[in-house]
């Protein structure tokens, strides 16, 4: 029998950048930003057909425990992994690892995901992990998906690709943090991936590097068989997985993906992977354009007309409505610090 694969969900942020709309108590990723589900139930949804439902763990807080077993009835509570505090990918995913060797012994394998993506070619991603996890158990490698670049984006990290493998992989020459736009149009010219996050290994593989290369997290693992708080507790510094395993390890390799993966970063994303009317105006809610396009419009409880405006964004939420640019949404963090707490939280 093969050693049984699990899907861990990163799904604990709160996603600032799609205020008024995301809040702690119900964040981006609980929210219908490309349909009318929300994203983790699409995440979910994409995933069953390759792992089944029963071996899908979810990587959350206690605060958002509830919100997601009322969007998930078909997910058990204890399906949830919650986080005691937040302290960094790499301590959430040493955890997530330490649960599945537990759950599926030495062997079992996992994927990870974030919670929060736009997949447009769901069978040809859920190919592409099922090859990441084969390789990563037959390599007892660390397999990270790079995704072929669409466009010289410098809102994401990017992996130089090493030496080719007859399996479909290749090394990993070395992990490039977000780069300005020249350097982005140089390094997809040199064939750069894009940094999706997305990783698949051995779960024991993943504990065994932490030991070996992360000293920031070696000595929690001891805290794990006292449960969740205490190894938490144990963790001094926060740090990502890439940072703090990834560009240290000898036994990383890359897998290209090309399915349509977008991280849907703003409100101006929208446009990539909604559906679009026939004025190119992505929408969501009650909504009437007449002579206007590019708009990305989300209406809850409202209705919104536009006339003769384009490239505008606009969120209407409990009595809020938010009037920007697609260019200026892309960064809303200065706008939401100005606000008074009781509109920036809006709870």
């Amino acid at each position: 029998m093969s050693a049984p694969l699990y899907a861990v969900v990163l799904a604990g942020g709160v996603g600032s950048r799609f205020w008024p709309l995301s809040t702690p108590e119900r964040p981006k990723q609980l929210l219908p930003l490309i349909s009318d589900a929300a994203m983790l139930c699409e995440t979910i949804e994409r995933l069953e057909p390759l792992v089944g439902l029963d071996r899908v763990l979810i990587l959350t807080t206690a605060r958002l425990r509830d919100a997601i077993l009322a969007a998930l009835p078909a997910i058990s509570a204890d399906q949830l992994l919650l986080e005691s505090r937040p302290a960094g990918t790499a301590a959430a995913l040493t955890w997530a690892a330490a649960e599945v060797v537990a759950r599926g012994g030495p062997n079992a394998r996992m994927i990870c995901v974030h919670a929060d993506w736009a997949i447009g070619d769901a069978a040809r991603f859920r190919d592409t992990l099922q090859q990441a996890a084969a390789v990563a158990a037959a390599r007892d490698a660390l397999a990270t998906v790079g995704i072929v670049p669409t466009r010289p984006d410098p809102g994401f990290g990017y992996i130089q690709p090493g030496e080719f493998h007859d399996d479909g992989s290749r090394t990993v020459a070395r992990f490039v943090e977000k780069p300005d736009r020249e350097r982005a149009m140089a390094m997809v010219r040199d064939g750069f991936l894009w940094n999706s996050g997305i990783f698949a290994w051995r779960a024991q593989c993943l504990l065994d590097e932490v030991r070996a290369v992360t000293p920031e997290l070696a000595d929690a693992l001891a805290a794990v068989p006292q449960g969740a708080a205490a190894f938490f507790a144990a963790v001094t510094t926060d740090l990502s997985i890439d940072v703090g395993v990834l560009e240290r390890s000898r036994r990383v390799v890359v897998l290209p993906g090309d399915f349509g993966w977008d991280d849907v970063g703003t409100w101006g994303a929208l446009r990539r992977v909604r559906a679009l009317d026939a004025q190119g105006n992505a929408t969501h809610g009650r909504v009437h354009a007449q002579e206007a396009s590019g708009n990305v419009v989300h209406a809850e409880g409202s209705t919104v007309v536009l006339y003769g405006v384009h490239d505008l964004v606009v969120i209407v939420r409990d009595g809020v409505t938010l009037v920007t640019t697609v260019e200026r949404s892309a960064d809303l963090k200065p706008l939401v610090n100005a606000l008074a707490a009781d509109l920036r939280e809006l709870m």
